[in-house]
C-alpha cells in the first residue's frame, strides 16, 4: 500500500496484537432498561433498552453492530425458548444500540417482564449468541392501582393541602413529636415474592419485623408535592415469613414541612400540610395467590422519638419515647390509637426516577480538641454532606448536643457562619438516651447537614449525675448513590488536587435536586444543572436525576412561561409587593428548562425529557421574548459571584445586557435543535431565524469591531459570545487574543463567576488554547482553585477566595473538571453530533503534565485515553468501545510510529485526514497505540 505522507511526513500506527471482527464472535452484556439493571417500578409503557457490545477475544477490532433482534416475554421459560410473547422486534437494521423504544403489547401495572438481545455485526451474516436474559418490572402506573390510602396521626387542614403555608402562626397544627404507625398483618402459605410500594411525607423510614427495608437514607426525593409524589419501590421477600409480621414507620418533615422554631436555623417557613404515610405491600404466594397489605386506618399510631424535625434546622431525638420491639409482631403499648385516613397533597404519585442517597463513606476523626467541661470537638478531616453518628452510653435521660460546622473561629471553636447561622438560629443534633446499660448508636433520619467539625456537649440526665460517655463519634457522607462514570487522573499532583476538591463538592450536592449547598439553602438552583453538566456527567450517571429535575422545572413553570431560578420552588422569592426579584426571574437560571435537558441529551442520547416538556420550553422562550426589548434582555442577576471591586453577589465585570441576551440566544439556537431533533421543522425554521436577530440586536449593541471588544471587555463578556459562535467569523481569532489577553493582564487569574467561567473553560477548550487553562489552574494565589487548596479546603468553595462569610461546599465553580476530561485527557462526547461523530478524541499535551489519562463509560461503552509526553516523545493509548468509532487527532509530528506499520495498514483505521493541526484518524472499536519521537 502506497505510503502516506504530506509536510508532516510519514504518519504510522503503533499497534497492540488485535484480532479482525470477522474472526470474534460478539455478544451483547449489560442488559439495562430505562437506563436501570433490573428495576422494580418502570413508570412508562414504552421502557427503552440499552446494552453494550463485548467481542472475543477481547482484543478484537472494528465491532460494529448492523442490526439486533430483541425478545420480551411474559416468563423466563417462554424466554428460554426464545418466544417473546409481548414483543419480537425481528432483526432490525440498526447500529444503535442505547435507547431502543419498547414496541410490543401494552404493558400493565406489576407485570415482569424478561428479556435478551442478540446482535449481528458488519463482517458475520449470522448473529451472535442471545444475552444472558434481564428483567424489568412495571410499576403502578394508575391511580386505581393503589389500594392503599394515605394516614396521619390528626386530620388535615384543607388550606394545607391547597397551598404552600408560609406563616409561621399558621403552622401551629403540625402536630409533635412527629407520629410513629405501626400494624399487624397475617400471612399464609409460601411466600414466592413480595414487593412494597411506599411513601412519606415529608420523609419516612419504614421496618417489617424490625429491619429497615432499604439501606438508602432520606426518602422520597424532594418534590412539588401539589404536582408530584415520589414513591420507592422494594423487594421485601426476605424480610417476610408465614404467620403474623409487623410494619413500623416513622416520618420526618423533610422539605414538605419547613418548621420555624425559635433557635434553630431556617431558610424559609413553609408547609404542605402535616406529614403522612402511603404504603401497599402484595405478596405472591408459592400457588399463585396474592395478598395485599395496605395503609388505613386499621394501622395505629403514637407519637415518637423525633420531637424536632427540620431539614435545615436539624433534629432532636428522645428514645425513651420508642419502646423495645415496636416494630415487631405481637407489641403491646399504650396510648396507641387508629390512624387516620387523610388525603394526599394533591400531586401525582410516580416511581422515582434518581438515585436515592446513600451514606456512600464513613469518616473517623482526625483529632478530638476538649473545650472545657464536657465539651469536645471533633475534626473528620474533610468536608461533607451528611451527619454525626453516634455510639454512646450512659443513664436513661442523658442528653448528647453536636453542632456541626465547616470551620473553627480562631479561638478554635465550632462556626456555623459559613452557613448563614449564628447562635440564635443554629442547627443541631440532639440525642436523649434510652438508658439501656448498652452502648447506644444513632445518627439522624431525617436532616443533614454540611461539616468537617462537631461540638458534641454532653449533659446529663439530672444534676449531680454522670454524664454520658461518648465511645465513637464518626461523620456519615451522604449522597445520592450514583454509578461513578468517570475517573481522571494525571503526572500534576495539583490537578488531581483540584479534581477531587471538585468531585467532593459535586457529591455533596448531589440529593434528589442538585443543591447550591448542603446547609444554607439545600435548593435546586437551575444555573448549575447546565452550567456544570459536563462535570456532572463525566464524573457520575445522573440520568435518572436529569429526568426528574425537568420535571421538577415543569412542575414550577408559571401561567406567564416563566420558570423560577430554583425547582422544586419551595419559597418564591419576591418582593414585600409580591413582585418577582431577579432572584426568582434571571434567564440564565430558568434557561435550564431547555439547556439541561439538552445537556442530557448530548450525552446519554435521550430525548424523552425534550419531547415530553418541548410545550414548558416553547412557552419559556415566549416568556422571554415578551421581556425582550430590540431582541434583546437586560436583566437577572448577569454573572453571579465574579471578581469584582465589590464583595461577591451580583454581576460587577459584565452587564446583565450580555449575559442575558446570549443566553436568549443560546436557548434559541438550542430550540433549533432540539425541534429538528423532534421533526418539527417549521419550529426549528422559527427558531433559527429569531436567534440570528437576536445575534444580530447582540452584535450592533455591544460589539466594538475597532476594538474586537465586547461590552466592558471582561472574561465572561469575550468568552460567552465566542463559545456560542456569536462572534462575527472575520473578528473570531482577534476576539479570543483580547480574551487571552485579559487572563494574561490578570497574571492568569479568573475574574468570571457562576454563569461566565463556563463559557471561559469552553472558548479556550474549544479554540485549542488549552495552555492557558492549564496556565489558569496552576495557580495558588487567590482567586483561583490552587488557593483554595492552600488555605485547607476539601471541598470546592462558593467564593474563589475561600471567604470565610460564604458557603465552604458550592460546586458551582466547578467548571473546570471539564477541561481535565475534554481538553488535557482529550475525551469528547457528544451524541447531537451523530452517532458517527459523537466520539473525538483530541489530547493537549501542556506544560507541566508528563502524563495524563482519562475514561468515561458512555452509552456507547467506555472510552479511554492516555497519553504520556516527554519533550519530542508521546505516546496516546485510545480505546474505542465496541460498536462504535472515533476520531482521533494526533498533533502534529514528524512520525507517528510503532515497528515501521503504515497507519493506513493497520487493522481497524478506516481513514486519515491531514491538517495543519496534525493526523485525523478515524478509527473503529478496539485499543490504539501511538508513539512519536519527533512532537513539534
Amino acid at each position: 500500500m502506497k505510503i502516506l505522507s504530506n509536510v508532516l511526513g510519514v504518519i504510522c500506527l503503533a499497534v497492540l496484537s488485535s484480532s479482525y471482527a470477522h474472526s470474534a464472535t460478539t455478544s451483547a452484556i449489560d442488559l439495562r432498561t430505562e437506563m436501570q439493571t433490573a428495576p422494580l417500578a418502570i413508570d412508562t409503557q414504552t421502557p427503552r433498552f440499552s446494552w453494550l457490545l463485548h467481542a472475543v477475544p477481547a482484543d478484537t477490532r472494528g465491532v460494529k453492530q448492523t442490526a439486533y433482534r430483541i425478545l420480551v416475554a411474559s416468563s423466563r421459560e417462554l424466554l428460554a425458548k426464545d418466544q417473546g410473547d409481548f414483543w419480537d422486534s425481528g432483526q432490525i437494521s440498526s447500529s444503535s444500540y442505547w435507547q431502543i423504544a419498547y414496541a410490543g403489547k401494552p404493558l400493565r401495572s406489576r407485570e415482569t417482564c424478561y428479556w435478551k438481545v442478540r446482535t449481528w455485526t458488519k463482517e458475520n451474516q449470522q448473529p451472535g449468541p442471545w444475552s444472558t436474559p434481564a428483567t424489568f418490572t412495571m410499576g403502578l402506573l394508575h391511580a386505581s392501582d393503589w389500594s392503599a390510602h394515605w394516614i396521619a396521626a390528626e386530620p388535615d387542614r384543607a388550606t394545607a393541602r391547597q397551598a404552600l403555608e408560609t406563616d409561621r402562626t399558621r403552622m401551629s397544627h403540625l402536630p409533635q413529636p412527629l407520629p410513629v404507625f405501626r400494624h399487624d398483618f397475617k400471612l399464609r402459605g409460601k411466600i414466592a415474592h413480595a414487593v412494597l410500594y411506599v411513601s412519606g411525607l415529608g420523609q419516612y423510614e419504614i421496618h417489617i419485623n424490625g429491619s429497615n427495608v432499604t439501606k438508602t437514607v432520606l426518602n422520597p426525593g424532594w418534590t412539588d408535592y401539589r404536582k408530584t409524589v415520589d414513591y420507592d419501590t422494594y423487594d421485601v421477600t426476605h424480610l417476610l415469613h408465614g404467620g403474623t409480621n409487623a410494619f413500623g414507620a416513622l416520618l420526618g418533615n423533610g422539605m414538605y414541612n419547613v418548621p420555624g422554631v425559635k433557635g434553630r436555623y431556617t431558610k424559609f417557613i413553609g408547609s404542605f400540610g402535616q406529614t403522612k404515610l402511603i404504603a401497599q405491600l402484595e405478596v405472591t404466594y408459592a400457588d399463585g395467590q396474592r395478598q395485599t397489605v395496605a395503609t388505613d386506618n386499621s394501622w395505629t399510631t403514637h407519637p415518637g422519638p423525633i420531637t424536632f424535625s427540620s431539614t435545615y434546622g436539624g433534629e432532636d431525638f428522645d428514645a425513651r419515647a420508642l419502646p423495645a420491639e415496636w416494630d415487631h409482631a405481637g407489641f403491646k403499648g399504650t396510648g396507641w390509637t387508629a390512624a387516620l385516613e387523610v388525603d394526599g397533597p394533591g400531586g401525582k404519585l410516580e416511581s422515582s426516577k434518581s438515585s436515592a442517597l446513600v451514606i456512600a463513606q464513613t469518616y473517623t476523626p482526625v483529632r478530638v480538641t476538649g473545650r472545657g467541661r464536657n465539651v469536645s470537638i471533633y475534626d473528620l478531616g474533610e468536608n461533607m454532606s451528611g451527619w454525626p453518628a453516634l455510639e454512646v452510653e450512659g443513664q436513661a435521660g442523658a442528653h448528647i448536643t453536636m453542632r456541626p460546622g465547616e470551620l473553627l473561629t480562631a479561638d478554635g471553636d465550632v462556626t456555623q457562619h459559613s452557613a448563614g447561622a449564628g447562635p440564635d438560629n443554629e442547627t443541631l443534633f440532639r440525642y436523649t438516651l434510652r438508658g439501656t446499660g448498652k452502648p447506644e448508636h444513632w445518627h439522624p433520619l431525617f436532616s443533614s447537614y454540611g461539616f468537617r467539625y462537631v461540638e458534641v456537649t454532653v449533659e446529663p440526665a439530672k444534676p449531680g449525675a454522670p454524664p454520658p460517655k461518648v465511645i465513637l463519634l464518626t461523620g456519615d457522607f451522604v449522597h445520592a448513590g450514583v454509578a461513578t462514570a468517570g475517573e481522571f487522573e494525571s503526572s500534576n499532583t495539583l490537578y488531581n488536587r483540584i479534581h477531587k476538591l471538585i468531585d467532593r463538592a459535586v457529591l455533596s450536592n448531589l440529593a434528589s435536586v442538585v443543591t447550591d449547598c448542603p446547609h444554607r439553602e439545600k435548593l435546586g438552583w437551575l444555573e448549575q444543572t447546565y452550567l456544570n453538566a459536563s462535570t456532572l456527567m463525566l464524573n457520575y450517571d445522573v440520568h435518572g436525576l436529569y429526568e426528574k429535575m425537568s420535571d421538577d422545572m415543569a412542575d414550577s413553570q408559571l401561567a406567564n412561561g416563566l420558570v423560577p431560578e430554583i425547582a422544586p420552588e419551595y419559597v418564591a422569592f419576591v418582593d414585600k409587593d409580591g413582585h418577582n426579584t431577579d432572584f426568582r426571574d434571571s434567564p440564565e437560571w430558568g434557561s435550564a428548562v431547555m439547556l439541561s435537558p439538552w445537556a442530557l441529551y448530548q450525552f446519554t442520547g435521550d430525548e424523552e425529557p425534550l419531547r415530553t416538556h418541548y410545550e414548558s420550553m416553547k412557552r419559556y422562550v415566549g416568556y422571554l421574548r415578551s421581556r425582550a426589548q430590540g431582541h434583546l434582555l437586560d436583566f437577572g442577576l448577569g454573572d453571579w459571584y465574579d471578581i469584582g471591586p465589590k464583595p461577591p453577589g451580583e454581576a460587577q465585570l459584565t452587564s446583565k445586557l450580555l449575559t442575558a441576551s446570549a443566553t436568549y440566544y443560546e436557548d434559541l439556537t438550542t430550540m433549533g435543535s432540539i425541534a429538528d431533533l423532534l421533526g418539527k421543522t417549521n419550529d426549528a425554521d422559527a427558531f433559527r431565524q429569531e436567534a440570528n436577530e437576536v445575534r444580530d440586536a447582540f452584535n450592533a449593541a455591544l460589539f466594538n469591531a475597532k476594538t474586537d471588544t465586547y461590552d466592558r471587555g471582561s472574561q465572561t463578556a469575550l468568552a460567552m459570545p465566542l463559545a456560542l459562535g456569536m462572534v462575527p467569523l472575520e473578528h473570531v481569532q482577534e476576539v479570543l487574543t483580547k480574551l487571552v489577553l485579559d487572563i494574561r493582564a490578570h497574571s492568569n487569574h479568573v475574574t468570571a463567576g457562576d454563569v461566565g467561567f463556563h463559557y471561559v473553560v469552553r472558548a479556550l477548550t474549544d479554540s485549542g488554547r488549552s495552555d492557558v487553562l492549564a496556565a489558569m489552574l496552576a495557580q495558588t494565589d487567590s482567586p483561583s482553585y490552587g488557593y483554595q487548596l492552600a488555605r485547607g479546603a476539601t471541598t470546592l468553595t462558593e467564593a474563589w477566595d475561600t471567604n470565610p462569610n460564604s458557603s465552604q461546599n458550592h460546586f458551582m465553580l466547578g467548571h473546570g473538571e471539564e477541561w481535565f476530561y475534554r481538553g488535557l485527557a482529550g475525551i469528547n462526547f457528544n451524541l447531537s453530533h451523530g452517532t458517527e461523530d459523537a466520539i473525538a478524541i483530541a489530547p493537549h499535551f501542556v506544560k507541566d503534565v508528563q502524563w495524563a489519562k482519562a475514561s468515561y463509560h458512555s452509552p456507547m461503552g467506555e472510552i479511554a485515553v492516555r497519553w504520556e509526553h516527554y519533550g519530542a516523545t508521546a505516546s496516546i493509548e485510545v480505546t474505542v468501545p465496541g460498536g462504535a468509532g472515533a476520531w482521533v487527532l494526533l498533533p502534529t509530528a514528524s512520525a507517528w510510529s510503532e515497528r515501521g506499520i503504515k497507519l493506513t495498514d493497520i487493522h481497524g483505521v478506516e481513514s486519515v485526514r491531514m491538517s495543519k493541526f496534525g493526523a485525523r484518524v478515524r478509527l473503529g472499536s478496539g485499543t490504539y497505540h501511538f508513539t512519536t519521537d519527533s512532537l513539534r
